[in-house]
């Protein structure tokens, strides 16, 4: 096969290749030891080189190499495993390009040559795989050709799939092909002489809807900023819309939240998405999702198949779906049985003997000495090949570990001491060291100790032993631990509430954080003495909530429980710096850390966080607004006739991201708060839709008659306060807010009635009845289609920050600033579609500000680096020509003024005041800007490199912050003075700038300013009258410094003050050009300057040079012009630079 062609310095090092063929160009050569005929020494010791080496280092035994005559270097091109693969090769090679190679006089063009033929066979190859893996290769690549043709977008923009479909434009269909590419979607039709043809980027996608009107059946509506289309006649609408709800959610959470959420390793290389890929994304998510696995699990092999059931006493019908760790079966009936064993606790994985009653057997063995058994599937051989090969490398993984664990532990220090709660006692007076306590692991859950205290758990210890006996039961017919079977039975129990005693294990059991502790044996240890002591932004923010967490609960307000959660959070916080610490984790911990011990409450917060809970606590809290879009739109398909009552569900969907955060524990009481943790932990996310689906129903008619959205509020916290559980003695009493709101009905006719008393088992098992056919499968969907609102939401309240932000400092119309900013946008998301990985990457972190060193999120905010801000350059400056070749000197010059901050980047507001400047300003500002591209630092003297820049002057009186040692004390000033002081600084030296003159200009740097000034007629209709006024100007001026030059040399005695500026600006220029550009200019010719105010005077002069620069220029015309230009311009500098690098 053809390869990107790759260097090799010798091309027979320690003589392991031997040459077949040759030319003057090229060379055949195969493996030493490979179709040797004699067994040699050196063939039988390269051969046993290359057989011990795996398949990953392994080398072809064929290869072909490109070499130029008188050079050491070489290229492989090409390589296989079979001669006639190679020969292939070789002769496409001699027949088509030996003959073109010699006419090339230059030996290195010989080079670029084959290598572009290379990489072109190379695309070819790929396109052609691509096309062979569609149900129709040869119109899969008919249609791509017909894609590149129509649309003439970069070859980098690969083509997933396309359809055929109508797209309506009013009451008008047209025909056509939807083509659905990694960064757009684009449709082409061409009826009756008339063509139509339009690409809307994935990144401007802001809904998808099915939508069905009197016109047309069922249709896909496409929302963008600007317009909706609606697409229609396909021939699967299922499969077009789940493909197309794929592509644009990939795409958004690539371009826009790269940083907070995320991707799949194949979805993170946009270049290899196929319709395939997509369909085994779609199955990841939804296998992730059922059973509640790791998000970097990858699926691999899913068979029909039959489990032996000892509950059922049959085989039970459903689908086997193997991942890196984990064997998961699911009945057809989803949720109805459910089996989940980890591989690590699998012992062997056997093929027993077929029989017509137990077709393909496989008998699945577990350290608890049991063993299931499966049938029915095919393929078994390689299957169970598969999952023992896997099984191995998991086992030797483990072992090496526990190698290492155990010899770090004979050389490491002792450990966090652990301590018991049996004799410490829980005293508020006695007194413990604060610093002992802090490092002290607990090995308890914290309600052995405290659970005396808990108002109400003294009430019925009955219910308790009979909970604790239906579970014996259960577990000796379905199993206990990780691999017990899940059925609608448990689910009946766990609605009960689980019992205390076995609530900690349970909890590790059905969430699998028990497979995560016994394999990471020692790591909560270790990160508790890396956290301990460091101080953070999170451990700050962690320290605010300590004492809010649970603040009624006795064993939150001791000491003890206080430092446990401080570990708990701050040790998740150093594991997981992008997620670091966020509201109601507090919460969520103290409930874990009240039934489980505190190493398994970790774990169990790494699971809600990272598996169950996927994006909720990241920087923005995508998660939970996703799953408010979600819960809105189930509000309208279930609730229907509430939703007709209540048009604005948004403060329905206000109140009830609580419910998602904290998983009902901050609204109901206590006890019933424990029991939906209980639920969550075997049903996931679905449980919380349920219950907030049956709380609404409940309160459906106070809700669909009340006035605004605080009485909403109070109907649902009224509700809520009351749902009690069978644990309580006595059902709570009505919240003051209740008992306020009824004394005062007979002046108020906003009257809530007094809530009844609800059992929270009553509420769980009524919400299973009404809601539990919501599965897993429809509320991945929704989530794919909804988290595309939500990053277009934080999008334009980003958007609208930027522009409150810069809208007082211009002059420029919101409107206009508003295009703007999309135009500035576009050019960094061209950089991420086409651009190479390296800038794309570069690009996509310049997007995001971060407050501290710790970066932590402040906000989304685009920048430009020099190659982008070139590209808007050329498109959105009045004067200069794009034929111009000063155009890119000037755009140079005029990025490295715009960089205040020297860090290669420009902001939207630095970019919008040079904007502001060329179409808003007068002649002064516009010669004024003029001048400083032609003084430092702006101009320097390597135009070739504008990047090498002359070192920043510090300031001497700005304090600097130093990362000093934790103990030292008191020479650090406090942060907030520092901050203060620093910004009093920044105004200071703000009003010596305004203040401060403009240094003076020296010869060589005028006329750079003269080139400048000629370039910008370039096309005017007066051009050569503007020539002739800049010419005369320019005479004036150099007589003007000449003039000056002359007065200084005549003998002054002293310096003026002219004279010192212009001395420093020589040091920091250096000097040593004069006017011609020639180095060693003399004494004389460095003194010879012109400051701002005397170039201003002299343009002054010529009329029709101030009616150029007076000329009013609309802004709104050139970004319209710019919108069209910019994709294909763009594009088209993306693919040169892309062919010559």
């Amino acid at each position: 096969m053809w390869l990107n062609p790759e260097e090799v310095l010798l091309k027979n090092a320690l003589k392991l290749w031997v040459t077949e063929r040759s030319n003057d160009f090229f060379i055949l050569q195969r493996r030493r030891g490979h179709g040797e005929p004699t067994n040699k020494f050196t063939g039988l010791l390269v051969g046993a080189l290359d057989t011990v080496l795996d398949s990953s280092a392994r080398v072809t035994p064929y290869r072909i190499l490109l070499q130029v005559p008188g050079s050491q270097i070489s290229w492989v091109i090409a390589s296989g495993a079979a001669i006639e693969e190679v020969k292939k090769h070789w002769d496409w090679l001699v027949h088509n390009l030996l003959h073109s190679l010699s006419v090339f006089e230059n030996k290195d063009d010989v080079a670029s040559f084959v290598k572009g033929k290379v990489k072109g066979l190379i695309a070819e190859e790929a396109r052609s795989r691509q096309a062979a893996q569609e149900e129709d290769p040869e119109k899969f690549r008919e249609a791509l050709r017909k894609f590149e043709l129509h649309f003439s977008l970069p070859s980098s923009e690969k083509l997933v799939t396309y359809y055929s479909c109508c797209c309506w434009k009013g009451r008008v269909p047209r025909q056509g092909f939807l083509y659905l590419s990694i960064n757009h979607m684009a449709f082409y039709s061409f009826l009756l002489g008339k063509e139509v043809k339009f690409a809307i980027p994935w990144a401007e996608v802001t809904r998808l809807e099915r939508v069905s009107t009197s016109l047309m059946t069922e249709a896909i509506r496409v929302t963008t900023r600007q317009r909706q289309r609606e697409f229609s006649m396909f021939l699967n609408l299922d499969e077009t819309f789940r493909v197309i709800c794929q592509l644009a959610d990939i795409a958004l959470r690539r371009l826009l939240d790269s940083e907070g959420l995320e991707l799949d390793r194949v979805l993170q290389q946009p270049t290899r998405i196929t319709k395939r890929i997509l369909e085994e994304q779609a199955l990841r998510e939804y296998v992730l999702g059922l059973f509640r696995l790791p998000r970097a699990e990858r699926l691999h092999e899913v068979a029909s198949c039959s489990v032996w059931t000892p509950h059922a006493r049959c085989h039970t019908a459903g689908t086997l779906y193997t991942t890196d760790s984990y064997l998961c079966f699911s009945s057809r009936d989803e949720g109805s049985c459910i089996l989940l064993i980890p591989l690590s606790e699998v012992l062997s994985i056997e093929k027993a003997e077929s029989t017509s009653l137990l077709p393909n057997p496989i008998i699945v063995s577990v350290r608890t000495k049991k063993a299931f058994q499966l049938i029915e599937l095919q393929d078994r051989d390689e299957l169970v090949e598969t999952l023992n090969s896997r099984l191995r490398a998991l086992q030797w993984k483990h072992s090496m570990f526990r190698s290492r664990r155990d010899s770090k532990r004979k050389l490491s220090s002792p450990t966090p001491y652990y301590t018991f709660y049996y004799d410490t006692g829980y005293s508020d007076e006695e007194v413990i060291e604060e610093q002992v306590l802090r490092n002290t692991i607990n090995s308890e859950a914290l309600m052995t100790a405290f659970h005396q205290n808990q108002p109400g758990t003294n009430g019925n210890k009955s219910m308790e032993q009979v909970k604790e006996r239906l579970w014996e039961d259960h577990f000796s017919e379905f199993g206990r631990g990780v691999h017990m079977f899940r059925t609608e039975k448990i689910q009946r129990l766990v609605a009960m509430g689980i019992p205390e005693s076995l609530r900690g294990e349970l909890w590790m059991t059905l969430s699998d954080a028990s497979s995560e502790l016994e394999s990471h044996q020692g790591y909560y240890t270790s990160l508790v003495q890396k956290s301990m002591g460091q101080s953070t932004l999170a451990t700050e923010e962690i320290e605010r909530d300590l004492h809010r967490s649970l603040p009624d609960h006795p064993a939150f307000q001791n000491p003890t429980g206080i430092a446990a959660l401080r570990r708990v959070l701050t040790a998740y916080a150093h594991r997981n710096p992008k997620i670091g610490y966020c509201q109601s984790m507090n919460i969520l911990a103290s409930v874990l850390l009240l039934y489980a011990k505190e190493e398994e409450a970790f774990w169990l917060l790494v699971a809600v966080c990272e598996t169950m809970l996927p994006d909720y606590f990241n920087r923005r809290v995508i998660g939970a607004q996703v799953d408010q879009s979600v819960f809105e739109e189930l509000i309208r398909e279930r609730l229907p006739e509430l939703a007709e009552h209540v048009p604005d569900l948004s403060a329905l969907s206000s109140v009830s991201l609580s419910w998602f955060l904290t998983l009902f524990l901050s609204v109901l009481p206590f006890q019933s708060g424990v029991c939906v943790v209980d639920c969550f932990f075997f049903n996931g996310i679905k449980v919380i839709f349920q219950l907030g689906l049956a709380v609404l129903e409940a309160n459906a008619a106070q809700l669909s008659s009340s006035t605004d959205d605080g009485q909403a509020l109070m109907i649902l916290t009224s509700f809520l306060d009351q749902v009690g559980s069978e644990e309580a003695s006595c059902p709570p009493s009505s919240p003051p807010a209740a008992e306020l709101t009824s004394s005062s009905s007979t002046s108020s006719d906003t009257y809530i009635p007094t809530v009844q008393h609800t059992n929270i088992t009553d509420l769980i098992n009524e919400s299973y009845e009404k809601f539990g056919d919501l599965t897993v499968r429809h509320i991945e969907r929704l989530r794919c289609r909804h988290r595309i609102q939500v990053l277009q939401a934080h999008e334009d309240t980003a958007k609208e920050n930027a522009l409150r932000l810069v809208t007082p400092d211009v002059s420029i119309s919101p409107e206009t600033l508003a295009e703007v900013y999309d135009l500035f946008k576009t050019e960094h998301l061209i950089s991420l579609y086409w651009g190479d990985s390296s800038s794309a990457a570069a690009a996509e972190v310049a997007a995001w500000q971060f407050s501290d060193s710790n970066r932590s999120f402040m906000e989304r905010q685009y920048r430009l680096d020099r190659p982008q801000f070139k590209s808007l350059y050329g498109l959105l400056v009045p004067w200069l020509s794009d034929s111009n070749q000063h155009t890119d000197a000037v755009a140079n010059r005029t990025f490295t003024l715009l960089d205040q901050d020297c860090d290669n980047l420009v902001t939207f507001r630095e970019f919008a005041g040079w904007l502001d400047t060329l179409y808003c300003e007068d002649l002064n500002e516009k010669i004024r800007l003029l001048y400083r591209l032609h003084i430092p630092p702006a101009l320097t003297e390597s135009e070739e490199d504008p990047s090498v820049m002359k070192s920043p002057l510090l300031s001497t009186n700005r304090p600097l912050y130093v990362n000093l040692p934790s103990g030292v004390e008191g020479e650090v000033k406090d942060y907030q003075e520092q901050l203060k002081q620093m910004l009093k600084d920044l105004a200071k030296e703000k009003e010596k700038d305004v203040e401060k003159p403009l240094p003076l200009m020296n010869q060589w740097e005028f006329i750079q300013f003269c080139k400048t000034l000629y370039s910008l007629f370039h096309g005017d209709p007066d051009e050569n009258d503007l020539f002739q006024s800049i010419a005369t100007v320019t005479s004036l001026v150099l007589q003007i410094g000449e003039a000056g030059h002359r007065g200084h040399r005549s003998g002054s005695e002293g310096i003026s003050q002219e004279e010192e500026s212009r001395a420093q600006l020589t040091q920091v220029t250096g000097g040593d050009v004069d006017a011609s550009g020639e180095g060693g200019s003399s004494v004389a010719e460095k003194e010879w300057t012109v400051s701002y105010a005397q170039i201003l005077a002299s343009l002054l002069t010529e009329q029709l040079l101030v009616n150029f620069f007076e000329k009013p220029v609309d802004l709104s015309a050139k970004i319209s012009e710019a919108k069209e230009k910019q994709y294909h311009q763009r594009a088209g500098l993306l693919t040169l630079q892309r062919r010559t690098s």
